[in-house]
Order: structure tokens, then sequence, then C-alpha cells
């Protein structure tokens, strides 16, 4: 899906076409976003901001998107874009994964947000629980022809992330991005069970941390916080380690 099996995982108002050329020599793909798509959407992440959280709320989402998947992959550098979103119905993940399709670019449905305002309309983390619903979402963004990932979180009360991670494989998506909280086992367990792109997340920090994930079968990692300082220690040292731990040099 990208290479070098790192990626920038999205950052809440901060992760933009800028943010991922800033790193673009470390990584192989950029999770742009996330970008509230619809109505209940962004009226949820405008409470958000009203309380001082970072947000992208641009007045045309499909156009930004559009905007900032060119600037990254028309730029020289060498790094796959991405988008993850948020919405509360189907059509617009049809429509940005339309773009995404004329971008090379991943569409990543967001499973993952649970501030309480997200999930009072239905999305984010509250997916989880209600994964036909998500697996319409990955359907139909699939049909547009774009890759297609869902960013989600472990240790949820009521759900099977196995059984979710299934629904995901069997309604056309390419790849999981799983932040796995204190439950890191559940990666291998979705890496032995499914065919899916497995990004690995969460204490993405140093080799150790890289080497556990890969052991486990994660076909990549990502880093959050780090990626806002591309010349800090810790994404250099993670993107020194993600290059010595591959199935290649570890035979």
């Amino acid at each position: 899906m990208f290479e070098p099996p790192l990626a920038l995982a999205s950052l809440s108002g901060e992760a933009d076409a800028e943010w991922a050329l800033a790193a673009a020599d470390h990584a192989g793909a950029a999770f742009l976003g996330g970008i509230a798509l619809d109505a209940p959407t962004r009226k949820a992440a405008g409470q958000l901001v009203a309380r001082d959280r970072n947000e992208f709320l641009p007045a045309e989402p499909l156009a930004f998107i559009d905007d900032q998947l060119r600037a990254v992959a028309t730029d020289t550098a060498s790094i796959r874009p991405a988008i993850n979103v948020r919405t509360t119905t189907a059509d617009p993940i049809r429509a940005a994964a339309a773009i995404c399709a004329d971008h090379d670019a991943i569409l990543e449905i967001n499973a993952h947000c649970r501030q309480a305002e997200l999930r009072a309309v239905g999305c984010g983390e509250s997916l989880l629980a209600d994964s036909g619903r998500l697996a319409d979402y990955v359907a139909v963004a699939a049909e547009e022809g774009a890759a297609v990932s869902v960013k989600v979180r472990a240790e949820v009360d009521g759900v099977d992330l196995l059984a979710v991670a299934e629904a995901i494989e069997a309604a056309g998506g390419d790849a999981i991005h799983i932040d796995a909280m204190d439950a890191e086992p559940v990666v291998g367990a979705v890496a032995d069970a499914t065919e899916l792109f497995v990004i690995a997340n969460n204490g993405v920090r140093d080799a150790d941390s890289v080497r556990e994930y890969r052991r486990l079968g994660a076909d990549a990692v990502s880093v959050g916080r780090p990626s806002r300082d591309p010349d800090g220690q810790v994404l250099r040292r993670v993107a020194d380690a993600v290059t010595q731990h591959t199935p290649e040099a570890n035979p």
C-alpha cells in the first residue's frame, strides 16, 4: 500500500498538506484530516472547536480535500496522500472517495474519534458498534475505485474488533488502521484473520515498539504527535527502525 511502511496519522486540525510534505522524507503515507463531511458532523466538530480543540472546518470540505490531496500528490516528494473523514451518511463518502481515486490517495473512514459530540451524532467511534453501517461506507468508497482504510480503536466496550475487521474486509476494504490502546495483541489477531493491510498505531516511538508491532504481523506502523516535529528525534528514530525491521531485513 505504501513504502516505507511508516504512516503519519491524522491530527485534528493540524494534518494538512504542508504537515505531510514536511515529514515526507521519513514516511510512506500521510493521513490528512480528519475532515467533517456532512452537516451533523460539521456541527459536532464546531462544538469541539468551541471547547478549544483544533478542527478543519473549511466552507467546502470536498474542495478542500481535492486541493490538499493534489498538493501532496503533485509534489516531488514521494509520499502517498490519504484523507481521514467523518460522516453520518454514505453519500459524502462516495464523493470523497471519487476525489481520492483521482489522486491515487487512500480514503480513510474514521471509526476512531471518541469525543462525546461526535459519538452523539453517530460518527467516529460509534461506528464500531454499528458495523453494518460502517461496512456500507466501505463498500460505497470501494465502488469509486479508491483504496479504503478504516481507522479503529481497540478496547471499546461491547465491540468485537476482529468481527469489525472481517466486516471491513468483506465490504471491500483494503486496510485497517488500529489504535491498539493497551491491547497490542489485537493487531496480531486481525493480521492473522484477514488479508487487510494492517497499520499499527499507539506508542510507536522507538525500535522496540516497531519491532513488537511488526512481530505481531503489522504491515506498517503510524505515528501521530511526533509527526508535528519532522526534525525531531522520535520520528527519525522510528523511520530508522522501520527500515531495519522489515521482513526482508529480518528473514
